[in-house]
């Protein structure tokens, strides 16, 4: 995911139909992330797919599980390379050939799965990434080309590589003016090139939800579609939303640099709901409002009528995603993470957002605080502090979903995320004395107090351990933040 400073986002017309669906029915694309403490079964998530019209999806690695639901499903499957797999590509043709052969050949010949591209990195050149992946990302992407070649699949399967809407910009401030950026432009021709060369795509992800977020004096409706933001005006072009502004500042970039005809995949664009006064359902229903409108009518931009396709960021929500960038990274889901509906949408010829179906949920009992503990209690702070180390809490930040509890609700939330996350295991809703169970649920207002999905297992303490690693900086500034508010709060 990114970090672009650049002006916004995009929109598609995602070609043909799925005949599975209502017909008349545009079919959709969509990301499949699986960073969850609790995700759903493959199969029912392919269903949720092909229940909402997505007939594209985009996976950020070669899973099998996800792979297999996909075997026959009619979905179109990009499958993704992580940035820690390009160094030995690159070094490797035969590293590429038995890449290909394991995680395409196999599951198209096999499981058939519809493999139509392998995404080599994922936005490698981010300026955080500190020019790790600047050397292996294009020999990467010409040993796998080589390898779909030998396996006889580069007919059918195309190289891209997602890059983040960085790796462009526009020193006028006006798409007109639109390049590649100066420190890696000579590397991006070369790129680009190459996948003009081999008829395969360039993938871009654009957020305009980060320009807004990133900056207090940004034109709120710019990022959405309702046309009443001041329009940027450039030569005989009125730009009225960050999406058209962002997407022809590439185009104006590849028409300056000899590649006027190159397609162009938006590979992730979306609104997130949580974590962030800005990132709330409201927002987000909106923006896809606006967004499906223009699919659906099949909307171009200025320099390009004929609209590319878009891959929504992202059908679920991932409780183990990095919150680096912000507590939002967590809730970029057009799903909650159990496929329940966070707000209401029309998914073309109106047909509404269905729900996953089949789900099976842990028992409906929850870890509060105790009506007899203290938050003076002196084991009070390392426990919230340990409920939190372990299970996500970004919904408590301010502005977030959560953001309004009291102070012993808010305590009440992190040991239910705590016991909820470790599957209802006995012992897990023990902190010190200062929590009970309770069958009634405390969810209020905006806060769902979450019951977790049944994985069907309680897996060993290696999960608990693996998933303590990934705990990050930003949580426990999170922590000492919500200690603050718990404590200036008696």
């Amino acid at each position: 995911m990114g970090h672009g400073y650049i002006l916004g986002f995009l929109l598609v017309w995602l070609i043909g139909y799925d005949q599975d669906l209502v017909k008349g029915v545009k079919g959709l694309a969509c990301n499949w992330g699986t960073q969850t403490t609790h995700p759903l079964q493959p199969n029912i998530v392919v269903q949720l797919l092909r229940d909402n019209g997505f007939d594209k999806v985009k996976l950020f690695e070669a899973e099998p599980g996800p792979l297999k639901a996909l075997g026959h499903s009619g979905i179109e499957v990009m499958v993704g390379i992580p940035n820690d797999f390009l160094a030995p590509l690159a070094s490797s043709v035969q590293a590429a050939v038995n890449w290909v052969q394991q995680n395409v050949s196999d599951y198209i010949s096999r499981y058939g799965v519809d493999i139509r591209y392998v995404a080599v990195g994922n936005e490698p050149f981010l300026k955080t990434y500190k020019d790790t992946y600047l050397q292996t990302t294009y020999p990467a992407l010409q040993n796998i080309q080589a390898a779909l070649i030998k396996a006889g699949l580069a007919r059918q399967v195309k190289v891209t590589v997602p890059l983040n809407a960085d790796v462009y910009q526009t020193d006028s401030g006006l798409p007109s003016g639109g390049d590649f950026r100066a420190d890696i432009r000579d590397l991006m021709i070369a790129i680009v090139k190459f996948l003009s060369d081999s008829n395969a795509p360039l993938t871009i992800n654009i957020y305009p939800f980060l320009s807004l977020n990133a900056d207090p004096n940004f034109p709120k409706d710019y990022a959405f579609f309702g046309g009443s933001a001041a329009p940027v005006v450039d030569g005989s072009i009125s730009y009225t939303n960050v999406l058209e502004a962002n997407y022809d500042t590439l185009i104006s970039a590849l028409e300056k640099n000899g590649f006027s005809n190159m397609t162009v995949i938006i590979g992730e664009i979306g609104w997130p709901t949580d974590g962030d006064p800005s990132a709330n359902p409201a927002y987000a229903q909106k923006f896809y409002l606006g967004l499906m409108n223009r699919i659906f009518q099949g909307q171009g931009t200025p320099k390009r009528r004929t609209p590319p396709d878009i891959y929504l960021f992202s059908l679920l929500d991932e409780d183990r995603k990095s919150v680096q960038p912000g507590n939002f990274e967590r809730h970029w889901g057009v799903f909650y993470f159990d496929g329940t509906i966070k707000y209401q949408l029309k998914m073309g010829n109106g047909k509404s957002l269905v729900p996953a179906k089949g789900v099976k949920y842990l028992r409906r009992e929850w870890c509060i605080m105790s009506p007899d503990a203290s938050m003076i209690d002196p084991n009070f702070p390392g426990s919230l502090s340990y409920a939190c180390s372990y299970a996500d809490c970004t919904s408590l930040g301010f502005g977030s979903s959560c953001g309004r509890l009291d102070a012993r609700d808010n305590a009440s939330y992190a040991f239910n995320m705590y016991y909820q996350t470790m599957d209802q295991r006995k012992g897990s809703c023990e902190f010190n004395n200062l929590t009970a169970l309770t069958t009634l649920d405390p969810s209020q207002d905006t806060c769902r107090f979450e019951i977790m999905i049944d994985l069907g297992k309680h897996e060993t303490a290696a999960r608990h351990s693996s998933f303590a690693i990934r705990k990050h900086t930003s949580t426990m500034a999170l922590i000492l933040a919500l200690l603050l508010i718990l404590y200036g709060a008696f």
